[in-house]
């Protein structure tokens, strides 16, 4: 999943698609498969491998944006004694791709889904990802369900997972499950979203954790100009993930538990990473006093606030350290956990658009029942830290991109304009030389041409001198 979250809209001839094709084209992703992979995918779609147990009858619902189809989880959530049980049905992508197969292959060669803000370019081909594998609401589907019963206060205290048939009687989305919720209309499975959700959240805080509320950002293209947007995401989005938060943390724990597993982790941020952060803020009139934490900031925000909203984007900069670490035969890594999740944790919830989840799905069903995992998860595991960086880092690359492309796409009728805004970083070797912070629009680029040395952490006049959305560029010089 992106950790920016940008959609555009508008005629399908407007410039900005053209130069987001063009990307597409130039970084050779496509949405295509080869015809040998979408044959097996065919093939599997009508005869997957079925597990015995049916849990048809728990009654499961997804949560989801509007338009999706590639629906990895699906939850029925009820109270459990003084507490609550969580029931988490995972799509079983296993089912459906053989070890060492063609359609095996190419998912280890695309690794993960690829986020464009017109398109995405998928993991799986579509009959798959969007049809036979996908939690689809009315239709039997293979998964491996969790169930994780907590305390009155939301913490684990057993957890269980094995492969199951399942079946969801809805498909809901965000803004229908926010209203049902602040209504009282909601049935109980619902409802208790919230109250769990917020349990979980208040232990987020009691450990340090902290969850970005990332607003989705729009770029509308209106008469051959465009404009930007922000959508701040709604409480129920928070507290869907953390129930997919919790799921992650019980598949770290499990793994740890029998010694060979692989983990979602992330070091602290470095303090140089930090100060660029709050001099971020400091270019979007953010107050950051020294005295308060990174997390303690995040929680003051509010992302409907379109300053907040900019330097919220920005934080995601802290998350670019996180890596997959795996361990066996009891042979712990120095890391084990993800500084922002604070905790040990493990991605395992999201198959169809990430390889290294049915990797994890196979090695907390081995550890659940105290066996051995499989040889093909065992012979794979080395390889998946690498496997899993090269797609990271292609995702980041489309992402910086797309990010360059949509704001000079932004700006490209504003070219000589003076804007008020921030020097965030200056090249160490050219001190003229840096990244400036702009207050409105919230936009970053680089800054050169100046005389002097460029005053870092200084608010600064700057002259746009290009933007220009198909070389994905935008430069300013002091004004």
């Amino acid at each position: 999943m992106p950790r920016r979250h940008i959609r555009v809209t508008g005629a399908p001839e407007a410039p900005l698609r053209a130069a987001l094709a063009e990307l597409r084209t130039e970084l050779d992703v496509s949405e295509s498969f080869p015809p040998e992979v979408l044959a097996e995918a065919e093939r599997v779609a009508r005869d997957p491998a079925l597990p015995v147990e049916d849990a048809t009858d728990v009654p499961l619902f997804t949560i989801d944006p509007l338009t999706s189809t590639d629906l990895d989880q699906a939850m029925h959530l009820s109270r459990q004694g003084t507490g609550y049980r969580v029931r988490y049905a995972i799509a079983d992508v296993a089912a459906f791709v053989a070890p060492g197969s063609v359609l095996d292959t190419e998912t280890h060669r695309r690794v993960m889904t690829l986020y464009f803000p017109d398109t995405r370019i998928p993991l799986y081909p579509a009959l798959l990802s969007e049809g036979a594998a996908s939690l689809l609401p009315g239709q039997t589907r293979p998964a491996v369900l969790w169930t994780i019963d907590l305390d009155a206060e939301g913490r684990p205290l057993a957890v269980d997972v094995r492969r199951a048939l399942v079946r969801s009687r809805a498909k809901l989305d965000y803004a229908a499950v926010q209203k049902e919720i602040e209504d009282g209309t909601a049935e109980e499975p619902l409802a208790l979203l919230a109250e769990i959700g917020r349990l979980r959240e208040g232990l987020e805080v009691d450990r340090g954790g902290i969850s970005l509320a990332v607003p989705e950002q729009e770029i509308v293209e209106r008469n051959g100009s465009y404009e930007l947007t922000y959508r701040a995401p709604l409480p129920a989005e928070g507290w869907n993930a953390q129930i997919s938060l919790l799921t992650g943390m019980a598949a770290a724990d499990l793994m740890l538990s029998s010694g060979t597993g692989v983990l979602r982790t992330l070091p602290a941020a470095p303090d140089g990473a930090v100060g660029r952060l709050r001099r971020t803020a400091h270019a979007l009139h953010i107050d950051w006093p020294h005295h308060v934490s990174y997390a303690e900031l995040v929680r003051s925000l509010d992302p409907r606030v379109p300053h907040h909203a900019a330097f919220l984007q920005e934080c995601t900069t802290l998350l670019r350290g996180a890596g997959y670490t795996v361990f066996r035969d009891g042979e712990l890594p120095q890391i084990v956990t993800h500084s922002a999740v604070a905790a040990p944790y493990a991605h395992c919830t999201a198959p169809l658009r990430r390889l290294a989840d049915r990797y994890a799905s196979e090695l907390c069903l081995a550890a659940a029942v105290g066996g051995p995992p499989p040889e093909w998860v065992l012979s794979a595991l080395d390889a998946l830290p690498d496997e899993m960086a090269t797609g990271s880092r292609r995702a980041g690359t489309v992402e910086r991109a797309c990010v360059d492309i949509v704001e000079a796409a932004l700006l490209k009728d504003r070219v000589g304009e003076v804007f008020d805004a921030c020097v965030v970083d200056v090249d160490e070797r050219r001190p003229g030389v840096g990244t400036v912070q702009l207050e409105t629009p919230a936009v970053i680029g680089r800054i050169e041409g100046g005389d002097g040395d460029l005053p870092l952490g200084e608010r600064l006049r700057v002259r746009l001198t290009q933007a220009d959305p198909v070389a994905a560029k935008v430069r300013f010089a002091p004004a």
